[in-house]
């Protein structure tokens, strides 16, 4: 029998999931947007239409599930994903976690650690995400997002990483992660296998950040699947050329890794705040950082390279439903 996956319009089978992009934004905010509401105010309805246009273009692809990767303090909205889902008809996968302690929101948790409850109130936190729902709204986290530094897990991060992993064990609910420029994957798996999670259903991300296939199988040899998922990031924040992730995918392709590898692009499709306004040389540098990129450009790639459909199948819709139905 099929698991079945919480989508922010309710429980689907996994069977129903097809062709998944495992790690997109439909809106994404740097704690810290909220407070600059006089300049960059929340506009749910802007939200709504920018993740409408995003989720029909994806769609067009042969998309059916996104799964969105916006920890809690980055401007994560369920109900605006609800109402794209609705309208658009993609399933939609909402996420429960925090952020990396540098770029995330550490003072309320590192506040309450120092309290005595931080640990205990993140785990409530997290499981009451997934079972009863975000924000008194009925609806459920499917996945659980956590985060690392550059080079280091800090102990805060660690502390989300203990929650983590005792609220997957409870609830059979796939993690995702956040490696910090093509650091910490092989400690990330490490250590949530050492905390009891299912590897199989441990993806660590941005993987692709580093094209050392040595880095790429310590991480492997925890058992766990990893995440390709930044394509069109290219020559900002150490981030390699998308044809180094593609020799490297090739790679453990040919190695046999077909069934532990995932592909997205990490996109954020509205970024929350005052509007962000791009150097030119980063624009050009980013100009293929778009939700169908894998699709319309690397796809090709792969397959010239004599990558087949069924492994294309493998890594788009039979890997992420694994990934929550880990039989």
């Amino acid at each position: 029998m099929a698991a079945q996956v919480n989508t922010v319009t309710g429980s689907v089978s996994s069977d129903e999931l097809g062709r998944t992009l495992v790690h997109e934004h439909f809106a994404f905010g740097y704690p810290g947007f909220q407070g600059d509401s006089t300049f960059g105010a929340y506009d749910r309805d802007h939200v709504v239409e920018i993740g409408l246009d995003v989720a029909e273009k994806v769609k067009a692809a042969g998309v059916k599930t996104v799964i969105d990767a916006t920890p809690n303090e980055c401007g994560r909205d369920v109900e605006a994903l609800k109402e794209i889902s609705e309208k658009s008809g993609v399933n939609i996968v909402a996420s429960t976690g925090y952020y990396y302690e540098g770029e995330g929101a550490p003072a309320y948790f590192k506040f309450r650690a120092a309290l005595g409850t931080g640990e205990d109130d993140i785990l409530e936190m997290m499981l009451t995400e997934i079972t009863e729902g975000v924000n008194q709204t009925g609806i459920k986290a499917g996945v659980i997002k956590l985060a690392t530094s550059k080079d280091v897990m800090t102990d805060y991060e660690a502390m989300l990483f203990r929650c983590g992993a005792k609220a997957q064990r409870e609830t059979g609910v796939p993690i995702i992660t956040h490696t910090q420029e093509g650091t910490m994957g092989p400690e990330q798996a490490a250590y949530l296998v050492e905390l009891g999670a299912n590897p199989k259903q441990c993806m660590i991300g941005h993987m692709d950040g580093n094209s050392d296939i040595a880095y790429h199988l310590r991480t492997l040899e925890h058992g766990v699947q990893v995440a390709f998922d930044r394509f069109g990031v290219q020559g900002i924040v150490g981030a390699p050329p998308d044809e180094h992730r593609v020799a490297t995918l090739l790679g453990l392709l040919g190695l046999g890794y077909a069934d532990r590898l995932h592909m997205s692009h990490d996109t954020v499709n509205l970024w929350l705040g005052r509007p962000i306004v791009f150097p030119d040389a980063v624009v050009e540098l980013l100009k293929n950082w778009h939700p169908t990129h894998v699709f319309d450009n690397i796809v090709p790639q792969l397959k010239a390279a004599g990558i087949t459909d069924e492994q294309v199948d493998r890594i788009f819709v039979e890997n992420p439903k694994g990934l929550f139905d880990p039989r």
